[in-house]
């Protein structure tokens, strides 16, 4: 297993493409046939023992560790930084004899306001600061303030940028004002690397996230993301099928590797298994790398751990040995 945030050669950034509605237009989905694609993936790949510590291990390398709640304080984040530093017990880290490989998840992913707690929190090590933004949940703020909120986040050090899309321009079928509104939010992040959020439970149809996926990209996305967290349905397999073949017929028209994030609802090991498995059949090992791979998450380290932690003893230890801090 690789070392954290150690690549494959490096990714070029998207650069995006010109708007092509022929090939937006050309865009369908088969439900039917997505739908028993995703069932089959968590009942055919199935791993045991050391195989399956080992895919746990990477698993963990892979998360955005995320707080989002109304009511977080300074305290909180700075707990969940320490906790992004150092995932696994000690000694789990020394059961599994994996201390050389200095294990961390692959981001902290907060609100604006809490970027400057977490940067400072995690100075002097790998880990990049996610700021979700542009009036998350929602999206429906003004564009020149979500803009400017963007800017506010990267100047607060944050390099990573998690934007929501406007629902209605999908709906409305859009695609001009949705790849200029991502192209806007793509020239604010400069430097920072942008994850489009299209908050797929809200947008009806596998059709319409295969299009605003393909939006998204040729409009510079960085990374696409299924969910914000906060919808009544989050990640789903039969979605990101969907999303991650568009970003393999992306890649093979462009070049361009685009990211992939599924987020919410992925609270167990087992889930976890299912997404990494569905990864590395459908874009290949490279995409089983930070740079292109995150899961968004806030319980699944407290499961992972849990399940680690029977591999080592052969029994399941309570929550609360696995605190977040």
């Amino acid at each position: 297993m690789e070392g954290h945030h150690e690549t494959l050669g490096h990714v070029p950034r998207n650069d995006g493409i010109p708007l092509n509605l022929d090939w937006v237009s050309a865009v369908q989905v088969n439900t039917s046939a997505v739908e028993r694609r995703g069932a089959t993936i968590p009942k055919r790949r199935s791993v045991k023992k050391q195989w399956q510590a080992a895919w746990l291990l990477k698993a963990i390398t892979l998360m955005d560790l995320t707080t989002l709640s109304g009511d977080d304080t300074e305290e909180r984040v700075k707990r969940l930084c320490r906790k992004a530093m150092k995932p696994l017990r000690p000694d789990l880290v020394e059961a599994l004899d994996v201390g050389s490989l200095n294990i961390t998840t692959g981001a902290i992913c907060v609100y604006h306001d809490m970027v400057p707690t977490a940067v400072r929190a995690l100075e002097g090590t790998n880990i990049p600061v996610a700021a979700v933004s542009t009036g998350f949940p929602a999206g429906l703020s003004p564009l020149r303030l979500r803009i400017e909120e963007i800017k506010e986040s990267v100047a607060a050090g944050a390099q990573e940028i998690d934007i929501v899309i406007s629902r209605r321009h999908v709906f409305n079928q859009d695609w001009v004002a949705l790849y200029d509104e991502m192209c806007a939010f793509r020239e604010a992040c400069g430097d920072a690397h942008v994850k489009a959020i299209l908050a797929t439970g809200e947008l009806s149809t596998l059709r319409n996230v295969a299009r605003a996926s393909l939006i998204c990209m040729m409009a510079g996305a960085d990374f696409i993301k299924t969910s914000t967290g906060k919808e009544k349905v989050n990640a789903t397999l039969p979605v990101s099928l969907t999303m991650v073949r568009q970003i393999r017929a992306y890649q093979e028209q462009t070049g361009y590797m685009v990211g992939y994030k599924p987020a919410g609802g992925i609270s167990t090991a087992k889930s976890s298994l299912s997404y990494l498995a569905l990864m590395k059949e459908e874009l290949g090992d490279r995409w089983l790398q930070p740079d292109l791979f995150r899961f968004g998450a806030s319980s699944l380290l407290t499961d992972i751990e849990r399940q680690l932690e029977h591999h080592v003893t052969g029994r399941y230890s309570a929550r609360h040995r696995h605190a977040m801090g």
